[in-house]
């Protein structure tokens, strides 16, 4: 018999009612205005240093980029109103002009892995997934990411998600006091995301590229921890992303068997606890490494 899964979970009553994690988001109603959203960045204390050393652009089709890059440097807190509310229309909007796709309509995998039916392997961008909650590959201080443009998934998703996302983080970091340790996870709502929640999960860092035992499970505690708290939340599916083979230096396919495994042994000792994991794999290279570690399965 395998061992169990080590508890890697924060009580969520730690945190839940701080961040209205039970209370749906209704973004703004009304069109989106770009000037607008441009003009309370402008006005937004938090704000002024970035206008003071990025005036808005005299080109209104480059306010976009100067509206994002000026909300990815903003250090969370004293959101004003108008600008969460201006973001949401304009985030809606756009989403609105997204193709997304809805993970239900996802194909099953096949074949010997264990659980093959309950999971998709999936080449996308994971802020146009429509599915119950989606990973992030956070870091320890779960705020995002603060340097504009950077390709990164959690920059991706707070960019996508607008300004409450980090807000929220914010809130649960200065209950927590302390940053986030290595193979735990907190759950956020999603905003502006197609998703309901987004996880935020650590992994470990591997700047040579020889990860040891411990970070091996390190990341598979990120991994269960994620399908734990998604199942803890009565969410029936979840996406993961490649957690910590980026920047943080995890080898893929190493990361790769890791993710596979622990899925498989999750739902062994948690029969019934989700319907559908979507392994996101975003690249032609992660994503032949997932089909050929499922095809020599054994």
């Amino acid at each position: 018999m395998k061992k169990p899964l080590p508890e890697t979970r924060d009580p969520l009553v730690e945190y839940a009612g701080k961040i209205e994690l039970d209370t749906p988001f209704v973004p703004a109603p009304g069109p989106a205005d770009v000037a607008a959203v441009v003009r309370a960045i402008e006005d937004d204390a938090g704000s002024w240093s970035f206008v003071q050393h990025h005036p808005q652009p005299v080109d209104p089709q480059e306010h976009r980029n100067w509206i994002r890059a000026a909300l990815t440097v903003r250090l969370a807190g004293g959101l004003p109103q108008q600008l969460a509310d201006g973001m949401d229309r304009l985030l809606q909007a756009e989403l609105r002009g997204k193709d997304i796709t809805d993970a239900a309509f996802l194909p099953r995998l096949t074949g010997a892995y264990p659980v093959a039916d309950q999971v998709s392997i999936w080449n996308g961008d994971i802020v146009t997934l429509q599915i119950g909650a989606i990973a992030n590959a956070a870091n320890a201080q779960l705020l995002g990411c603060f340097q504009p443009f950077h390709a990164c998934i959690d920059n991706a998703i707070h960019s996508a998600a607008g300004p409450r996302l980090r807000e929220d983080c914010a809130r649960i970091m200065e209950l927590q006091g302390h940053d986030e340790p290595t193979g735990r996870v907190k759950i956020t709502r999603a905003y502006n995301l197609p998703s309901g929640y987004v996880l935020h999960t650590v992994g470990p860092i591997v700047p040579d590229q020889h990860p040891t035992a411990q970070q091996a499970q390190e990341l598979a505690n990120c991994y269960a921890a994620c399908l734990s708290l998604t199942a803890e939340m009565g969410i029936k599916s979840v996406a993961l992303c490649g957690i910590s083979t980026g920047v943080f230096g995890y080898p893929a396919d190493q990361a790769t068997e890791i993710a596979l495994r622990t899925v498989a042994n999750w739902f062994e000792q948690n029969p019934g606890g989700l319907d559908h994991v979507v392994f996101n794999t975003f690249g032609t290279a992660a994503t032949e490494l997932y089909q050929e570690a499922i095809r020599s399965w054994t």
